[in-house]
Parts: C-alpha cells; sequence; structure tokens
C-alpha cells in the first residue's frame, strides 16, 4: 500500500493537463471557467487523456514488478531463515528472477522516460505551430484592416 500511495502522490503532485476537468468523470463540476472548447482544445483534451493514460498504465506494470520482487523477497527470506539446504538451492533461482525483475522496472521507467520527453517534445512543437498560426491571423488581420 505504500508504494501505492506514493504512487498516487507523485500522479496529483503532477500539473494536471488543460481540459482534464471537461472529459473525464471524476471532475465534473470543476470546469475551468472560460474554456471553451474549439476544435484544437477538444484533440488537446483528448491527447492529454492519452498522455495520463500512458502514465498511469506504465506505473501500474511497475508497480506489479515490484510487487512480485516484494513476494520473491519475502519468500527468499523465509528459506533463508529456515536453513533448510533444499530452500538455500531455491534461493538461487528466486534471486536471479528478481535480478530479472529489476531489469525489467529499469526497462519500464527507460520506456516511461522517452514517451514522456517525446509528448512533451510534440506538446512543445504543438504549442509553436498554435502560437505561429495565431500570429499569422494577426497579422493577416492587421493587413486587412489596413
Amino acid at each position: 500500500m505504500e508504494d501505492a500511495s506514493r504512487q498516487h502522490l507523485l500522479l496529483q503532485t503532477l500539473p494536471r493537463p488543460r481540459g482534464i476537468y471537461k472529459n473525464n468523470p471524476r471532475f465534473i463540476g470543476e470546469e475551468r471557467k472560460g474554456e471553451n472548447n474549439s476544435g484544437d482544445e477538444a484533440e488537446e483534451e483528448e491527447g492529454d487523456l492519452e498522455v495520463w493514460e500512458i502514465l498511469r498504465r506504465n506505473f501500474r506494470l511497475v508497480q506489479s514488478v515490484l510487487d512480485q520482487n516484494r513476494a520473491l523477497i519475502q519468500q527468499v527470506n523465509k528459506n533463508h531463515r529456515s536453513k533448510i539446504p533444499d530452500n538455500l538451492v531455491k534461493n538461487v533461482s528466486l534471486i536471479q528472477e528478481i535480478n530479472g525483475n529489476i531489469s525489467k522496472v529499469i526497462s519500464l521507467y527507460s520506456n516511461l522516460s522517452v514517451d514522456f520527453s517525446n509528448i512533451v517534445h510534440q506538446r512543445r512543437e504543438l504549442m509553436g505551430s498554435k502560437i505561429n498560426r495565431n500570429s499569422d491571423k494577426q497579422q493577416h488581420r492587421l493587413q486587412v484592416n489596413n
């Protein structure tokens, strides 16, 4: 439970993506004032939900592997305390499985980091293109009005 609460705390400290309130039943009634739902914003909201789903899915995978390691470590400790030779031999394979799981966790976090970095990069590019489009529209309006 402690790991799950840490994960929940981490997700709570991350800034909520814009627009998540409108499409997520958990946040009904928490809509932000003045936020209209244009086509671009609707796409952005879908993307925000997708990002949070990717993060949630990856954290669940990591937590699953960590929970499995906790059970394996408890079994290793139990075998060690028993001092029974056969149980001590079993610990070799259990410890190898733990090491394999640690490699899985490293890989999952690495993939999560790359995915998150790519998402942030794509968002920055998207925001840059939106700013450029808005700037072009304003310049066009100025030229038309002059």
